[in-house]
């Protein structure tokens, strides 16, 4: 009887890892359904394209539409404008926007130009150029993060606009397109769909999604709001806006035109401490 090589054993476990490995990239991601705990005011006129949570009650929200788009600071509770800037571009589309540090960056759908604001007073500071349309912007904290309706998401050094990474955004190995409003919560990425009413969770380092969000009750109840204030929604008054509140655990949503902006609560994510300033 021969003895038995030592190297079985190694490659038994090796090819179980690689099995694993594949299965995972095949199965489906869970599909789940937020909680909501609250409700909250949203101007109908808010054609939503970033959503922010500042602190202390606060968003920062970007709208747009041509002659329509801004950049404003929004009471949640109220849903009252505090400040409002327009898009500096008169003639532009208005896209995402985020704050890190102490600017507030709003990009521009098809004019190639995204705008540095004091995150204060919301005046510009800088502009940068861009190729390609721009659609959702966040951040990890050191780089922002941009979608243009594609299936990749870029990296941006919040210096220069330059892109310092690619990442190509995957269900089931198949590319997930027209990733739009952006929101980065605890090491993941959330992002709406365009013309859907899903949510995708996406893991940074591979670009797979690990689950998607299922926001269509949100969306019909919405549109029942909008219906008997007798001001329907339309085919693009669709989910638009994730943000993170840090100190309950919760994500802020909403959508474009929609006349209420949820809280709730969704697994996986969580509170943490907020230090007050």
């Amino acid at each position: 009887m021969r003895p038995r090589s030592p190297l079985l054993p190694l490659l038994a476990a090796l090819l179980a890892l690689s099995v694993t490995a594949e299965a995972a990239q095949t199965a489906a991601p869970p599909v789940l359904k937020p909680t909501v705990t609250a409700r909250y005011p949203h101007d109908r006129g808010a054609f939503t394209q970033g959503l922010q949570y500042l602190g202390g009650g606060t968003l920062l929200e970007s709208t747009g539409q041509v002659g329509e788009s801004g950049v404003r600071r929004v009471n949640l509770r109220t849903g009252r404008v505090l400040l409002q800037v327009p898009t500096p571009v008169a003639s532009a589309f208005g896209e995402g926007v985020t704050l890190l540090g102490d600017v507030a960056y709003h990009i521009t759908w098809q004019t190639g130009v995204a705008f540095a604001l004091d995150g204060g007073t919301l005046r510009e500071q800088g502009r940068y150029r861009y190729s390609g349309e721009g659609w959702g912007l966040t951040h990890d904290g050191r780089q922002l993060i941009m979608s243009d309706g594609s299936p990749n998401l870029f990296w941006r050094d919040p210096r220069t606009f330059e892109v310092t990474r690619t990442l190509r955004v995957t269900d089931r190995g198949q590319p997930v397109k027209n990733l739009n409003e952006l929101e980065y919560v605890q090491g993941q990425i959330y992002a709406n769909v365009w013309l859907t009413d899903r949510i995708a969770r996406i893991d940074p380092r591979t670009g797979r999604v690990t689950a998607w969000l299922d926001v269509g009750e949100l969306l019909e109840e919405a549109s029942d709001r909008a219906d008997r204030s007798g001001r329907p929604l339309t085919f693009d008054d669709v989910p638009n806006g994730i943000a993170y509140v840090p100190e309950r655990g919760t994500l802020l949503l909403t959508g474009k035109r929609w006349p209420v902006l949820f809280e709730v609560k969704v697994p996986g994510v969580t509170a943490v401490a907020v230090k007050k300033p």
